[in-house]
């Protein structure tokens, strides 16, 4: 199932968290999860078990203090973007509140207009979030060592192989006709290769191949045969079977499994 987007409003004024959950339900049309907590203990038992997409909580609470609700939330493994609630005497709670990551802060009473703004770049910047962790999650490490090696090697003669594997990954790709390319002798360049970035030619090609095409499944709707054609593959059957046999799953149910968790 689809991720549900939710907001989560804290605060033990009554009036103040059904006045923001009218607001925000009136906006958002019914596309958005309006869900409320009286208390920061209340809040943090509810986002222990289950995900929200932005958390909007009062500063000041009795017992547990929005503060420390931000606090504990630190280590959820789905954290919320935060916005928080304060009146002109909590501003210095709302400043350290904002070292510990939370977008903005809401200035009591509540200006609607100010509001909706502030959500909006709230639940724009944990959708960024989420994708720059998914796509995270995607890489192969294999690849990240390799990358962070990389710079090292930018004016040697297997830099500029990758560079050249890196900008042509769509088109047919042999270790000679790279090796001519790059005028070396293609025994030697294979040794070369295969020392300095720990992964032989072919297996280094295939792997960069599959971390291209797992990122155009997620970002695109593109059909499975078009991405295999842009990552140098000629036929969708092959590139499937590359691609199962170093994900344990095919192209189309991983597009579904990242989208679904999504």
């Amino acid at each position: 199932m689809i991720h549900e987007r939710t907001i989560l409003i804290v605060d033990d004024e009554p009036r103040t968290r059904e006045g923001i959950r009218k607001t925000l339900e009136a906006w958002s049309a019914g596309k958005i999860r309006i869900q409320t907590a009286a208390s920061g203990v209340e809040a943090r038992e509810w986002l222990a078990s289950q995900p929200a997409d932005l958390l909007i909580t009062d500063v000041r609470m009795p017992e547990f203090s929005g503060l420390s609700l931000v606090e504990a939330i630190q280590h959820f493994p789905s954290k919320p973007a935060v916005l928080i609630m304060s009146g002109y005497a909590d501003f210095n709670y709302a400043q350290q509140a904002i070292k510990l990551g939370v977008v903005d802060y809401l200035l009591k009473p509540i200006d609607k207009e100010q509001l909706l703004q502030t959500v909006q770049k709230a639940l724009q910047l944990h959708e960024q979030q989420r994708r720059i962790q998914t796509m995270q999650e995607m890489v192969d490490p294999k690849l990240v060592d390799i990358r962070e090696r990389r710079e090292q090697q930018e004016d040697t003669p297997i830099g500029e192989a990758l560079a050249y594997i890196e900008a042509h990954l769509g088109e047919p790709m042999t270790m000679r006709e790279l090796a001519d390319t790059l005028h070396l002798n293609s025994s030697y360049f294979s040794v070369l290769f295969k020392e300095q970035v720990g992964l032989n030619f072919s297996e280094y090609l295939m792997r960069k191949r599959v971390q291209r095409a797992k990122e155009l499944l997620v970002q695109t709707n593109l059909p499975i045969s078009e991405i295999a054609e842009r990552v140098g593959y000629q036929t969708d059957k092959y590139f499937i079977k590359v691609f199962k046999s170093l994900e344990d799953i095919s192209p189309s149910k991983y597009r579904h499994a990242v989208n679904e968790k999504s």
